[in-house]
């Protein structure tokens, strides 16, 4: 699975080959109201030792479910990072699919907050999970010098490490 961006150039990617998001079973479903919807198959794969969906598994759901939904529609807006999330888990993931449902709360020009609520379709829509999450929004340039100070803070350390060795 090659997960692009629609509004980029064919060659800009958003996630590597053989990305972890590989492991994941999930699909882009319609759901009225809401501003972004993904189910993901519960599989051996992504269970715990009690045979539920493994919660650092469905936190990234939510999260990745969450900045997808600030994708929709305005592809060529701010660049976006997760600056807060916040969890409430309420029920084992057992049967699947879950159903991630995101709507988007608030969006302004430096900031914006989504909430992702989690269902397991299969059971009986049991709901699993709430999260809230908060998104620094930042213009392409400072997203673009944002990566470029992180790689010259990696180099910096990298080179470091090789003189001192």
């Amino acid at each position: 699975m090659e997960a692009s961006n629609p509004g980029a150039a064919p060659s800009e990617r958003i996630l590597a080959d053989g990305h972890a998001f590989e492991a994941f079973e999930w699909r882009i479903v319609t759901e009225e109201g809401a501003d972004w919807v993904m189910e993901m198959e519960i599989t051996p794969r992504v269970v715990n030792s009690l045979g539920a969906l493994q919660g650092g598994l469905l936190a990234t759901l939510i999260d990745s479910v969450g900045g997808m939904a600030l994708l929709q529609g305005d592809l060529a807006g701010p660049r976006h990072v997760t600056s807060e999330l916040q969890i409430s888990f309420l029920a084992a993931a057992r049967v699947g699919p879950v159903r991630a449902v995101a709507h988007i709360l608030h969006r302004g020009r430096k900031s914006a907050v989504v909430r992702v609520d989690v269902r397991d379709v299969g059971a009986d829509d049991l709901f699993v999970a709430t999260g809230t999450l908060r998104f620094a929004l930042m213009s392409g340039e400072a997203a673009g010098s944002a990566r470029g100070e992180a790689e010259e803070s990696a180099a910096g350390s990298a080179g470091g490490e090789a003189a001192a060795g």
